[in-house]
């Protein structure tokens, strides 16, 4: 579907309704996609939590479960700075414009051809990561979390599950080169539905494998990397089925002269660390709690778990969205191999369309973590193993991290603005700002909340990283907010105030922890008074003048007709 090209100016019409989230110039495909990636997103998160819980009951939050999450850090670092981050970026634009221009001339042989050569680039790059990683396993959990080797056995096992979980980073980057192709082919339900096979796969590992080892947490690492082989197993029938199925090979030189392939490096360089810049952060967090009390580094990984749904299922699938589409509208006009749907109005629309959903559904969620944080991690966790204390020092955590969600989530809409027009400079910048501010922070923060002060470093400094992004996004002119936007602020600033009223009435009122006798109970009355808050929050937002069609208008529809 063609998207109609209309100036940014045409959106104040004084007979368009007051506010609307998605312009004429925004595909109703790029909505249902949004919430294609949203649904199976969800599914996913819902999996993640079940996993957390089990976790939470069958380990606890005890040394082993601290040695566990110190070993995934590595890897999960890595993951996240190849699999979602610094490749992703530097991939999918170049491959957005090289398909582009391959399917105006009806020939799709540079696209594979890129494919095949940055494929076969990652593979042994990340291959040799791999091998360093295996074999230096006892330094790295020594540099990430030092506070374990006080306790032989527990660095024992913190080195033992490093080591098995190491090579999930060599699949998981191949199933975002795989996920990187499926998205810019506008295949997004397969790469969005794929981390719930992990999920899965750390589920059955602690229910089927627990009692067959000692300690009995090293299941969970064998279900890490059992996980990565079906994800990429998942992957690459999509592949085939498209025609793009990588074909690596030993032609290292190739691989790395070809210039698409060192155009896409030097991108990701900076890019690395742009997104490493939190990742740092949270290695140097995990290495502060491991020397705080015993449970420290659970209690945070845990709280961040439970803020990872919201940013997971709405950041993320936001962004993954908007890239492709960001990377086609950042090319400029007088591009002869420029779609019609580029141009600097249809950018900025992207960029307004991606900040107005977010802001409308992350706000609450943000809200909702922080009244609700003792009742939604009692909920999740408390069971087994996983005690009282537990519950209030892991919803501390949360409440530190709810007061950053929306920056979080803001990130993600934002940075795609300068990686699709292939800035990674900008953003490197921030981040490192990002990264020492945080750190700052924790000098402050952390003798006066513990735990919960390196969750809320986190926070303070994601506000500064997105509010950087937004200042210059605006002062290059790339992005002009559509109008209505404190009349928006407004509706959604009664709906969260109708929506805190009601949470701090009927938070209070009972003791979640002694509710573990019947949890039943506490489920249905979590989930409930989520339902409720719910219904009030869209309430207040229909009676403030928002409305459903405000968010499914037809690309086509005309912008002089009134709602």
């Amino acid at each position: 579907m063609r998207a109609v090209k209309r100036p940014i100016a045409v959106l104040s019409s004084p007979n368009r309704p007051l506010f609307a989230l998605f312009s004429p110039s925004i595909p109703l495909n790029l909505l249902r996609s949004a919430a294609t990636v949203s649904g199976l997103t969800l599914l996913s998160r819902i999996s993640g939590l079940v996993r957390e819980t089990l976790i939470a009951a069958v380990f606890g939050a005890g040394p082993l479960t601290d040695a566990f999450f110190v070993a995934q850090r590595l890897p999960n670092m890595l993951r996240r700075m190849f699999a979602e981050g610094a490749f992703s970026q530097a991939f999918v634009p170049l491959l957005a414009q090289t398909r582009e221009q391959a399917d105006t001339a009806g020939n799709l042989e540079a696209a594979q051809r890129l494919i095949n050569r940055v494929g076969t680039a990652l593979f042994w790059a990340v291959f040799l990561i791999t091998v360093v990683g295996v074999v230096f396993a006892p330094q790295l959990v020594t540099l990430v979390a030092s506070g374990l080797t006080h306790d032989p056995a527990t660095f024992a096992s913190a080195v033992w599950m490093t080591r098995i979980m190491f090579p999930y980073i060599l699949l998981i980057s191949m199933v975002a080169l795989a996920a990187g192709i499926l998205n810019t082919w506008h295949n997004f339900a397969i790469p969005a539905i794929t981390p719930v096979l992990l999920n899965l796969s750390m589920i059955g590992a602690a229910l089927l494998l627990a009692d067959r080892f000692d300690p009995p947490i090293h299941a969970l690492a064998i279900g890490v990397l059992l996980g990565g082989i079906v994800q990429l197993a998942l992957q690459l029938p999509a592949l085939k089925r498209i025609g793009m199925l990588p074909r690596l090979s030993l032609n290292l030189r190739g691989a790395y002269t070809d210039p698409h392939t060192r155009r896409i490096l030097s991108l990701m360089a900076p890019a690395i660390l742009a997104v490493s810049a939190a990742q740092i952060s949270l290695l140097i967090n995990t290495h502060i709690a491991s020397l705080l009390a015993a449970g420290s580094v659970s209690w945070v990984s845990f709280g961040d778990r439970l803020m990872e749904f919201p940013n997971g299922l709405l950041g993320v699938a936001i962004g993954t969205v908007l890239l492709p589409s960001l990377s086609a509208a950042a090319r400029a006009p007088d591009d002869a191999s420029a779609t019609p749907t580029a141009g600097p109005d249809r950018f900025s629309a992207l960029l307004d369309w991606g900040l107005r959903l977010a802001l409308l559904l992350v706000t609450p969620c943000a809200i909702a973590l922080a009244v609700m944080a003792e009742p939604l991690t009692a909920m999740l966790y408390h069971y087994g193993q996983f005690d009282g204390r537990d519950v209030a020092m892991t919803a501390l955590a949360v409440q530190g991290y709810a007061v950053g969600l929306i920056a979080l989530i803001g990130i993600k809409v934002l940075a795609p603005g300068f990686f699709a027009q292939q800035n990674v400079a900008t953003p490197v910048k921030i981040s490192v700002a990002s990264l020492i501010a945080t750190q700052l922070l924790n000098l402050v923060f952390v003798p006066m909340f513990a735990h919960a002060g390196l969750a809320l470093s986190i926070s303070v400094a994601a506000w500064l990283n997105a509010g950087l992004l937004l200042t210059l996004l605006l002062r290059s002119g790339r992005y002009q907010p559509a109008p209505h936007w404190p009349r928006f602020l407004l509706q959604i600033g009664l709906g969260v105030t109708a929506l805190a009223a009601l949470l701090i009435w009927l938070v209070p009122q009972h003791d979640w922890v002694a509710m573990g006798a019947t949890p039943l109970q506490r489920i249905g009355l979590v989930l409930a008074i989520v339902v409720a808050g719910a219904i009030v929050y869209g309430a207040v937002l229909l009676l403030s003048g928002v409305r459903p069609a405000h968010f499914a208008r037809r690309p086509d529809a005309d912008p002089n007709a009134g709602a």
